[in-house]
């Protein structure tokens, strides 16, 4: 008898999409054991891989990117299904606000579900710097926000994310020099701030190599070799190397995530929204 879980397969597009059993564990609210347990017997019913498997990394076969692809089709159906009987129809606009770096890490997969439950609703994304962000709170521009929580804005809590340095892999070892090379966001990101008062209390020299408001800019310059960089770790992209103590750098505080609203979120479109972001990316 054929027959496809839609639990499991929810369970190999998280892996396909985090690139580990660990970060597909956390998404799907289940034991990485269980994740991998489950993607097992779905391979011996198969009869062939999903995924290729060695200590760091997991990929996708040919048949696992056949099978995702249809994954993702029958979950967003499901989705749909469910919104169309639980939920009344809802249509209007969401504007929601977020940081670049989160922006890449943090939404995609919520507001991709969404959208597939809730076609009728229009979302708009502005990314700036949580700093920037909070007038944009104040002055009704923005509906909602998922921000670093910072002085004089209130939230609900989302996450504690770690911050963490990183740079190029390889032997160019840039965290070694000193004054060390830093590349950080522009004046006002708390994580350039945690990162420059770990610096400034272990006694280590720095120098601004480069800064910019956008993750792209910042990671270019770490590929180059040219600077380290700090990052919240959901941020930091797979082919750059996490660093530490180990290499000489100082902890990070981490960052504390939070959903902010604006006095005209009280909407329909806006509560949703905001109900599958706090159940989807608290940790």
């Amino acid at each position: 008898m054929k027959k496809l879980d839609l639990d499991v397969l929810e369970m190999v597009v998280a892996v396909a999409d985090a690139g580990s059993f660990a970060g597909a564990a956390e998404s799907v609210h289940r034991s990485p054991s269980a994740v991998s347990m489950q993607i097992r017997s779905l391979e011996a019913s198969l009869g062939k891989p999903l995924f290729t498997r060695d200590t760091r990394n997991v990929a996708l076969t040919p048949d696992g990117r056949t099978l995702v692809d249809y994954g993702r089709r029958m979950l967003a159906i499901r989705e749909e299904a469910w919104a169309s009987v639980v939920r009344p129809e809802i249509r209007g606009r969401v504007t929601i606000g977020v940081p670049d770096d989160y922006a890449s890490s943090l939404l995609p997969a919520v507001l991709r579900k969404f959208a597939v439950a809730h076609p009728r609703v229009e979302i708009r994304v502005i990314g700036l710097p949580s700093g920037a962000l909070v007038p944009l709170l104040k002055d009704n521009t923005l509906d909602l926000a998922c921000i670093t929580k910072i002085r004089g804005v209130t939230g609900e809590f989302i996450r504690f994310e770690p911050a963490v340095w990183a740079a190029a892999r390889g032997n160019q070892q840039v965290w070694k020099e000193r004054p060390l090379p830093i590349a950080v966001f522009e004046p006002g990101s708390t994580v350039r701030s945690y990162a420059i008062a770990a610096l400034q209390r272990a006694g280590i020299k720095y120098r601004m190599s480069y800064e910019s408001p956008s993750l792209l800019g910042v990671v270019s310059m770490v590929e180059a070799g040219l600077a380290v960089t700090p990052l919240a770790r959901c941020s930091v992209p797979k082919h750059l190397a996490e660093l530490g103590e180990a290499e000489g750098l100082p902890p990070l505080a981490a960052l504390e995530v939070v959903l902010a609203r604006s006095a005209r979120s009280a909407r329909p479109p806006c509560e949703f929204l905001a109900e599958q972001m706090l159940a989807e990316l608290r940790a």
